[in-house]
């Protein structure tokens, strides 16, 4: 593929819109047939540096951080936001994301959008410096999962929100409101929600995937990723040893679904750990069997002939969301709310939603999706059932310490 064809993308996503252009389809859900019960959303939540750093207007910091940056959005009519991959609705045919140029022609508001996060950690790794100095970083918007988004918060590292220019704030699911890392939804908004659990090729793994213990199968070998996500990783191995991963599990319980993952990893059953980047290789086939997300699966599936599948494992799976925050030394916040307050629109939501294929975070899309599309808005892969919630967990908070010990032992584990 020749590269100038495309905009500037993952591997991932290059490998999955070039077979989008190949078979015509301008939307990702388009031929899927969505099934189930509705309408379960609310259930979805069980759910500093050393010196004196100064931020980017060179103002002092504060106790919680550094002090945030002037805000120039009067001036500057420009939002800068960065996002996982294949996370908003987009047309290989014009290469531009139809909300979002709806955005900008009814605010005129000049939005740029790159999808430059594949990991959480990695991501941060390279703007955490920035953030501690309270510079600028060129995002007015970033998206991090939970636990991130809890770090970004705890120290300091995002701009409070003026909640009164975000009055479509008022339509996130009830269950979300109100995270233990940020009460009140003053820092942080969801903005996509989804599932950890298998996923297969279903042709070279016949018999599906029930448990964990599954991808340890001989046949596998070599031919398994998991997520460098460990939450989900390890957490799926810890229900599969009959953990709580949401209650109060310690060090041992960690320490148990390492030796797993260990054991597994240098025998080579797990041919790779892996971020986004594990869809590449399950389109591929180089990969058969993953720990990976729901969404993920759904999306790739449009375009490969319903050729993978996704399961919750018997055991339990993960439920994670992913949020939109304010960096600290971002100079458009304004913007960025306006921004936000958009995309909490049930319609436009809507639209996200039938694209992404993530579980929709906001109350009223579910009814807008089904003037256009019924079968889509029965899709419980986007709005889960009761049935379906009752088998995940949110992976609990945890403390800084065990934030860097649990981290740490994962990432030697790994090979990092």
């Amino acid at each position: 593929m020749h590269p100038a064809r495309f905009r500037s993308l993952s591997p991932e996503a290059q490998a999955v819109l070039s077979l989008q252009r190949a078979t015509g389809r301008l939307s990702r859900r388009s031929l899927l047939r969505g099934a189930g019960t509705l309408g379960a959303g609310a259930l979805l939540a069980a759910c500093g540096t050393a010196g004196t750093p100064t931020n980017a207007a060179g103002g002092p910091t504060s106790a919680a951080g550094p002090a945030p940056a002037a805000d120039v959005s009067d001036t500057e009519k420009k939002v800068d936001w960065a996002n996982w991959t294949l996370y908003l609705d987009y047309d290989p045919a014009t290469k531009k994301y139809p909300t979002l140029e709806k955005f900008i022609a009814t605010t005129g508001i000049a939005a740029t959008y790159s999808e430059d996060i594949d990991g959480n950690d990695t991501y941060y790794g390279k703007i955490s410096g920035q953030l501690a100095n309270g510079q600028d970083i060129g995002k007015d918007i970033v998206v991090f999962t939970d636990w991130m988004a809890a770090r970004m918060v705890r120290m300091g590292y995002t701009q409070e929100l003026d909640l009164s220019l975000i009055p479509n704030a008022k339509n996130l699911l009830p269950s979300l409101r109100g995270v233990d890392y940020d009460p009140g939804r003053n820092r942080t908004l969801t903005w996509q929600s989804g599932f950890g659990g298998l996923a297969w090729n279903k042709a070279a793994v016949p018999g599906g995937l029930k448990s964990v213990s599954d991808l340890w199968k001989p046949e596998l070998k070599g031919r398994v990723e998991v997520l460098d996500e460990w939450r989900d990783t390890v957490g799926l191995i810890m229900a599969d040893q009959g953990v709580d991963i949401s209650g109060s599990w310690g060090a041992d319980q960690f320490g148990n679904a390492i030796d797993v993952l260990d054991n597994q990893i240098k025998s080579g059953q797990i041919r790779q750990v892996k971020g986004n980047s594990y869809k590449e290789d399950l389109v591929s086939g180089d990969a058969v069997a993953v720990i990976g997300w729901s969404g993920d699966i759904t999306q790739l599936n449009t375009e490969n002939d319903d050729k993978f599948a996704f399961a919750v494992p018997d055991a339990g799976g993960t439920l994670w969301s992913d949020n939109m925050m304010v960096p600290v030394g971002a100079r458009h916040k304004k913007n960025a709310e306006t921004l936000m307050n958009y995309y909490y629109d049930p319609e436009v939501a809507a639209q996200v939603a039938a694209y992404v294929s993530y579980i929709c975070p906001v109350v009223g899309a579910q009814e807008a999706l089904r003037k256009t599309d019924p079968q889509l808005a029965a899709d419980t892969s986007i709005f889960p059932d009761a049935a379906t919630l009752a088998k995940v967990k949110v992976f609990r908070t945890l403390t800084p310490q065990e934030e860097t010990d649990f981290g740490g032992r994962f990432q030697t584990t790994i090979g990092n």
